[in-house]
């Protein structure tokens, strides 16, 4: 399947997920905020817990978490880290998260980076997590009034569009 016509089936798919917008923009700010967090491989899991218990969109939860894709790892964890080790009082330790970075590079896994975390002591780990936290926080409510807009206006699209389908079906008046 080509790349463009894929891209269009999944952005079809999304907006035609069932739910109300409000359901549906708290999924995706709950996949935003645990996206922000460093626990690759835990972050599905988490934000569609959240989701259950919050009574969000548990599928949007689990596709709000994709905010930290490979391609936006460095970014994502770089600012966690910066900070959380500034809130901390953390001297900067470059060399730690060059390390890190070259884990994620190198393609070893999402258990690797969260092992490489781990490993370099619990001052570091509570550095990104508190990082990972504020970001979450700051990015969550973005997401959740961004996503509200859009799927309310998704929804009157629809709308209007059904609407249009069924004038278009319906015999012309007969004004003999």
């Amino acid at each position: 399947m080509k790349f463009s016509r894929q891209i269009r089936y999944y952005y079809l798919k999304f907006i035609r997920l069932k739910g109300e917008p409000r359901e549906l923009a708290l999924g995706m700010a709950l996949g935003v905020f645990t996206g922000m967090m460093p626990i690759m491989p835990f972050q599905i899991a988490l934000a569609v817990t959240l989701a259950l218990l919050l009574k969000g969109s548990k599928i949007t939860a689990a596709i709000g978490t994709w905010i930290s894709n490979p391609f936006n790892w460095y970014l994502i964890y770089f600012y966690d880290y910066k900070l959380g080790a500034r809130l901390l009082g953390l001297p900067e330790r470059k060399a730690l998260f060059s390390n890190i970075i070259q884990t994620m590079e190198s393609g070893q896994g999402s258990l690797a980076v969260v092992s490489k975390i781990l490993e370099a002591g619990g001052t570091f780990a509570a550095a990104f997590l508190l990082g990972g936290l504020i970001l979450g926080l700051i990015f969550a409510p973005a997401a959740y009034f961004f996503f509200l807009h859009f799927f309310k206006y998704v929804r009157l699209w629809r709308k209007g569009r059904r609407r249009r389908k069924e004038a278009a079906r319906r015999p012309p008046f007969n004004t003999a």
